[in-house]
């Protein structure tokens, strides 16, 4: 049974999922809720609508953060990639990206940052290549 906190909670979660990840934050959550949609709603409302709706940190620090752990995991590409077009979103730079994982090898080894920086590329490629569509269809 869902009470009044619960669906501000949801609430709070969909839109702080929206705020970082746009259309594409719902996508892979329900994706994933095709699979296990227990695991998608509890990782919708704890994640976004309990952490990084927090006050404490702004969303540019949250991200920073983000990056930086996943990064230093070495083993988390696809939510790596996944925060990388967040970051991207919220307004952190392609720049301060390749910053924050560089950054981040120092302490979680090269090979990790290596992974993470091949990462960004794919993302960064992928945002060029769409964007790059979008303006042939302008043109068309």
């Amino acid at each position: 049974m869902t009470d009044d906190t619960d669906e501000t909670r949801r609430a709070r979660a969909k839109r702080t999922l929206a705020e970082y990840h746009g259309p594409f934050g719902e996508q892979v959550i329900a994706r994933l809720a095709d699979v296990a949609p227990d695991f998608a709603d509890q990782l919708v409302d704890y994640a976004f609508g309990d952490v990084y709706s927090r006050p404490g940190l702004d969303r540019r620090a949250r991200e920073i953060a983000t990056l930086a752990g996943l990064a230093a995991l070495g083993n988390a590409e696809p939510q790596l990639k996944w925060h990388i077009r967040g970051a991207l979103n919220i307004g952190i730079t392609r720049t301060e990206v390749i910053e924050i994982l560089s950054q981040m090898a120092i302490y979680g080894g090269f090979p990790a940052g290596v992974r993470a920086l091949m990462a960004a590329k794919e993302v960064f490629d992928e945002i060029d290549e769409f964007a790059t569509e979008l303006a042939r269809q302008d043109d068309a």
